[in-house]
């Protein structure tokens, strides 16, 4: 995977080979990179470290090849490798002939002529998102120097929701303690009634899916430009690169097309420093796809784990035949949670490219 063009970043790997990686070039030389705080958002995204998660334990330590010294970028294209230590193979043997429904497996098996790597999804698994985050956690640091903040909670899962961000006051305090953790919401007792949901699927060999709310505060006004290159087209072609994202919206999103003209648009005033801001922020903080200066504020719809262990109808490709599938091997009931890091890190992409 090749993405963006100012920071342009490669994702290379698959998910039971020996490694996966990622290649960050673009970096400003003479950044400070502190790899403690990297380490943090990598183990918010690492698999086997909550009931809520895969099982699969993986250190996920990045080994930087290039493009960093003493703790600063040189200018070079940034590499970092991350092995993979804990694969059953085995688990995934039978999919080579029967695709898992809701999965890649079958589109990849055309697309590739039968070639593809299985094993763990290969190149189309979330593992793929552990590269994606740790250049993401470093461009983090460089935006933070810069005045940006970058944070996001667990809006919903399966129906239950937490309190959703005010698009026109967002404390960096707060944006700040929810990367920091794990299962991040704005209401503590949101948390407990979504891992009672993720558990009953669990338990019932089945999966749910969410939404992710995400914002970037600091952002100045003027950033983007027009149609194809405006900063909605921007953060929506990293956002649909991570796995099982299936909608993004900005400010308002969907729910724009029930509002009058009058409710949606956001009137301008000057605060008390004599800077332009909006009352509203319907626009989530974009207008004809550049930034106003608000906070830009957008969710991600996350559809659930297409692997459960639930009997599920699918074809055997070789023989022609139809077939049950239960598909085998340690799954996440829900990757929402884990996929909180993985949003702010494409928001932290995205955010670099159009400044």
């Amino acid at each position: 995977m090749i993405w963006g063009n100012r920071i342009r970043l490669t994702v290379f790997g698959e998910s039971h080979g020996p490694a996966i990686g990622a290649v960050l070039e673009g970096l400003p030389a003479g950044e400070t990179v502190d790899l403690e705080k990297v380490a943090l958002q990598m183990a918010r995204r690492a698999p086997g470290r909550d009931s809520s998660s895969t099982p699969r334990k993986e250190a996920d330590a990045p080994k930087i090849l290039s493009g960093l010294l003493d703790g600063r970028t040189t200018g070079a294209p940034l590499c970092a490798v991350i092995e993979n230590t804990n694969t059953r193979s085995g688990d995934y043997e039978n999919l080579r002939d029967v695709p898992r429904p809701g999965h890649a497996d079958y589109t990849a098996h055309f697309r590739y002529g039968g070639f593809n790597d299985v094993r763990g999804g290969g190149h189309f698994s979330g593992r793929l998102t552990a590269p994606l985050v740790f250049a993401g956690a470093v461009c983090r640091q460089i935006l933070r120097q810069r005045g940006i903040a970058v944070g996001a909670h667990v809006l919903s899962v399966h129906g239950v929701s937490d309190t959703p961000f005010d698009p026109t006051d967002l404390p960096v305090s707060l944006l700040d303690d929810l990367a920091s953790r794990y299962f991040p919401t704005v209401d503590p007792q949101a948390e407990a009634a979504m891992r009672g949901e993720i558990e009953r699927a669990r338990q019932k060999l089945d999966s749910v899916g969410g939404l992710v709310e995400c914002a970037v505060c600091g952002l100045p006004a003027g950033a983007g430009g027009p149609l194809t290159d405006g900063a909605e087209s921007l953060f929506s072609s990293i956002l649909f690169g991570i796995p099982a994202c299936k909608g993004v919206e900005f400010g308002a999103g969907f729910s724009a097309a029930d509002l009058f003209g009058s409710e949606n648009n956001d009137p301008f005033l000057f605060d008390k420093d004599g800077a332009v801001r909006t009352e509203t922020n319907h626009a989530g903080g974009i207008l004809g796809g550049i930034t106003t200066g608000m906070p830009l504020v957008f969710r991600a719809a996350f559809k659930p784990t297409p692997s459960i262990g639930t009997p599920q109808r699918s074809v055997n490709l070789k023989s022609g035949a139809a077939e049950e599938l239960a598909v085998k091997g340690r799954h996440d009931p829900c990757i929402v949670p884990r996929a909180v890091p993985v949003v702010e890190a494409a928001a932290a992409l995205a955010a670099m490219n159009l400044l």
